[in-house]
């Protein structure tokens, strides 16, 4: 009887892309299989909550930047009317 190889953990990432990946690859994984792979699913449930989380923080920070250049740029264009 064979024990069932482990996925380690791996560290969270620290890009948007880097994340997005790891959203991307585990949620192919799990749509393509036939069993679930409950030995490795808490690995791959925490991994992809990391990767969210980083996903989530970058998009918010993106949208208050946006937010701010798009609010100050109504600034400059009522005081130059």
């Amino acid at each position: 009887m064979t024990t069932p190889t482990r996925r380690r953990k791996k560290a969270a990432p620290k890009t948007f892309k880097a994340a997005y990946d790891i959203l991307k690859t585990n949620a192919a994984e799990l749509q393509q299989q036939d069993e679930p792979d409950i030995d490795n699913l808490m690995t791959t449930v925490e991994e992809s909550i990391a990767a969210y989380r980083v996903c989530e923080t970058r998009i918010n920070a993106v949208q208050q930047a946006l937010d701010a250049a798009f609010d100050e740029e109504k600034s400059t264009s009522s005081v130059d009317s």
